[in-house]
């Protein structure tokens, strides 16, 4: 049976990936952090698709900043997320006293006041900063986390992400098939860990002052449930250092009738403040303005 292109792009990258891990273990944080800034710099210069969708993704968002910074941007967006790579494949070595030393924490409390409630939290985060250590610390520390995670094509490097993403005890369920999932947790009073910045077609809100598809799930759910949504990030301050953030209990937007909207155009509004601080933590090579080009609201 002839494979296509994307199966076996899947395919190679699962073995690359299991390659790499096996070698990176051996080396310390610092060593696998600098390995994971060199791979993304090499990523910048060979994939001509995810560079020139940074840069154009970058125009949109910054539209008075000059091109020799939006490339300098861009370059770091990469190099960061070579280092966000490597440091999740080297994970398995790391323990509770390892997640700790390197992390400080702003605003728990916010948390725990959403828990006290006693329906669960919709927990929101993105593909920014160092998600992965988020979930890691807040399950080595007794929080009962589970994620949703987009699966990926190849059965073996979706085993693999998965097992990394549950050793410190996360536990972990696919998007397609949630919802059920996703109410039971709740019930049980954990927290749902939800990346809702990513292409979609159900909804056009305001993203960097750009009418981008967005999902309404975890508004729909918050909104059905009760459970509280609390967005939290993991920024990193250099090597081997990271600052998590938890935020006040999200109130939604109000005056919108579309169930979960006003939910999400705060998230969207937390989401955004945040990449300005620090937005070559952001993953600007994903399409994330693709739908509503497509639809022509962009």
């Amino acid at each position: 049976m002839k494979l296509s292109r994307r199966d076996l792009e899947s395919r190679l990258g699962a073995f690359a990936l299991t390659r790499a891990q096996r070698w990176l273990v051996r080396k310390s944080s610092d060593q696998a952090e600098r390995i994971g800034e060199r791979l993304g710099r090499l990523i910048w210069r060979a994939s001509k698709k995810h560079r020139r969708r940074a840069l154009a993704n970058l125009a949109l968002a910054f539209p008075k900043m000059g091109a020799p910074e939006r490339e300098r941007l861009a370059r770091k967006v990469f190099e960061h997320f070579g280092r966000v790579t490597a440091d999740f494949l080297t994970s398995p070595r790391r323990s509770k006293e390892d997640l700790e030393a390197s992390m400080t924490v702003e605003g728990l409390e916010h948390l725990d006041e959403a828990l006290e409630r006693g329906k669960g939290v919709v927990m929101i985060t993105g593909h920014f900063g160092n998600w992965e250590r988020l979930a890691a610390w807040l399950s080595t520390h007794g929080y009962p986390v589970t994620v949703v995670q987009r699966d990926v094509r190849d059965s073996s490097l979706n085993q693999m992400v998965q097992s990394l993403r549950e050793g410190p005890g996360t536990k972990v369920i696919g998007r397609g098939d949630a919802a059920r999932p996703i109410i039971e947790r709740l019930r049980k009073n954990e927290l749902i860990g939800i990346l809702p910045d990513q292409n979609s077609d159900e909804i056009f809100l305001p993203f960097f002052g750009r009418p981008a598809g967005t999902v309404l799930g975890p508004g729909v759910i918050s909104e059905r449930t009760g459970a509280p949504v609390v967005c939290c990030w993991c920024v990193w301050l250099g090597p081997g250092r990271y600052r998590m953030i938890v935020e006040p209990i999200l109130l939604p937007e109000p005056g919108y009738p579309t169930k979960g909207e006003g939910t999400m155009r705060s998230i969207h509004r937390s989401l955004e403040s945040i990449i300005r601080q620090y937005p070559e933590q952001w993953l600007w090579f994903h399409d994330r303005w693709k739908n509503a080009r497509r639809k022509g609201v962009l």
